[in-house]
């Protein structure tokens, strides 16, 4: 576990310090509708892009895969996804999701979540980039990501909200509307098959609960309570969320290779 101080902690290090497993934006309802999109079968060869904490790699390895490789850039991660999948047949990587280094064609689905939104556009393209390339003709596609809300959203509110994510998340947050999320990936040769939205409810109550089950929630509450460094990062999180909430939702789209 992420030793910064909890001023400078990302937010998913922050929220996994406190006991929260679904750190994806639209939570695990939109999570396992990814899944569902994607149909991942007994002879399908995954590729997960930045599995984080292991929440979607656990589903995943559920459905029995011919394989599964996690590829996250994070060692932290790495080293406990090792850890917590010693006795399964996974595979993980420390390495960029854009410069990764697996073989030409080596993969029938690939997904990421919550990490394209991480970058600039530049570099969410070289990792749609990669995940083409990785990816058998025909291969599938998804993601789950941060979206911005309405389409049409001024550029000048698009720069305020993307600021003040960066500040409050702690990292160089970057969403983009879904039609933006669309023309990316058909940029980079792939064919949108299909779009589902959530709500980006990651601090609500009822999503928690949802999420993490009752008990679950009350561990979370408890930390947050005892721990005052913790709680006013969160408090400042829910704020800007809530400030903001017209404007953010969670988004998960299909594609496949062209």
């Amino acid at each position: 576990m992420k030793t910064d101080p909890i001023e400078k902690m990302s937010a998913h290090w922050l929220l996994a310090k406190i006991g929260k497993k679904v750190l994806r934006p639209g939570g695990l309802a939109l999570t396992l509708e990814m899944l569902a999109m994607l149909n991942i079968t007994p002879d399908d060869r995954v590729v997960e892009f930045a599995p984080g904490l292991g929440f979607t790699a656990k589903l995943t390895l559920e459905k029995n895969p011919a394989s599964y490789i996690g590829i996250d850039a994070e060692q932290e991660s790495v080293n406990l996804l090792k850890k917590n999948f010693k006795h399964t047949s996974a595979q993980f990587q420390l390495g960029n999701a854009a410069q990764s280094s697996l073989a030409d064609q080596s993969a029938d689905k690939v997904y990421g979540e919550a990490m394209l939104s991480m970058h600039a556009d530049h570099r969410k393209s070289e990792i749609i980039q990669k995940a083409s390339r990785i990816l058998r003709p025909k291969g599938f596609y998804a993601i789950h990501e941060l979206a911005l809300a309405p389409d049409s959203l001024d550029e000048n509110v698009k720069l305020q909200i993307q600021k003040e994510l960066a500040l409050t998340l702690k990292v160089n947050t970057r969403p983009l509307t879904i039609p933006e999320w669309t023309h990316l990936l058909e940029k980079e040769g792939f064919k949108v098959l299909k779009t589902e939205t959530a709500p980006m409810h990651l601090l609500e109550i009822k999503r928690i609960i949802s999420d993490e089950g009752f008990s679950g929630f009350l561990k979370i509450a408890g930390n947050v309570v005892m721990q005052p460094k913790i709680r006013c990062r969160i408090m400042q999180m829910r704020k800007t969320f809530k400030k903001f909430e017209n404007n953010l939702c969670a988004v998960s789209i299909l594609a496949q290779k062209v």
